[in-house]
């Protein structure tokens, strides 16, 4: 079976009245085909990235990216842990999320960077989506590696890695894998919005 086949509703324990499906739908697998990318593809998910929302507009996002058959790959594909680096290895394309430390208008500290660059990768998240492309995010990668391996600045921050790839069979991961590629169940609201002031436990 096919990533894209799986039902994406099932299993999660959410409300969808007057949610857009956009929203719903959206989840991150892990199995993808091994196939380049189309041309471009990369380039419109940067695009969507370009609308994120950011305090005082700063954009404090950066993107850094490797294809799969360029010479970055190995640079990018090197910081993952093992256990990402064992279905990775089928993703079209390496991104690493970077967002700047100080505003670039005045050099203070930026304190919603990495919150403005999460909105930027959401963005990234849902064209990926509309695309039928697996967009997964990871924190599972060595970050002092990436800084000197990818010759981050310090000014930046990474604060994680996306594969990218188009979606493929389920038996390209192994067994425990297998069983973890169902959209994950979401908590109901009522868990996580309050009126007010936050609730005794």
């Amino acid at each position: 079976m096919n990533v894209s086949e799986i039902e994406p509703l099932v299993h999660r324990n959410v409300s969808v009245a007057g949610v857009s499906e956009d929203f719903v739908t959206r989840w991150s697998p892990r199995a993808m085909s091994g196939e380049p990318l189309e041309p471009g593809a990369l380039d419109v998910l940067f695009e969507a990235a370009r609308w994120a929302p950011s305090c005082f507009n700063a954009q404090p996002w950066r993107f850094l990216y490797a294809h799969r058959d360029s010479d970055a790959w190995g640079l990018f594909f090197d910081t993952l842990v093992e256990g990402n680096q064992s279905w990775a290895a089928n993703a079209g394309a390496l991104i690493a999320v970077l967002s700047r430390t100080h505003y670039e208008r005045n050099d203070e500290p930026a304190p919603t960077h990495e919150f403005d660059a999460g909105a930027a990768w959401m963005c990234i998240a849902l064209q990926g989506s509309k695309m039928n492309l697996v967009t997964h995010a990871m924190r599972g990668f060595d970050a002092q590696l990436a800084q000197q391996s990818l010759r981050i600045p310090a000014l930046f921050k990474i604060n994680a890695m996306i594969a990218v790839g188009r979606p493929g069979e389920l038996d390209v991961l192994s067994g425990s894998q297998r069983e973890r590629e169902v959209p994950s169940e979401r908590k109901r609201v009522a868990e996580f919005a309050h009126e007010g002031e936050f609730p005794a436990r």
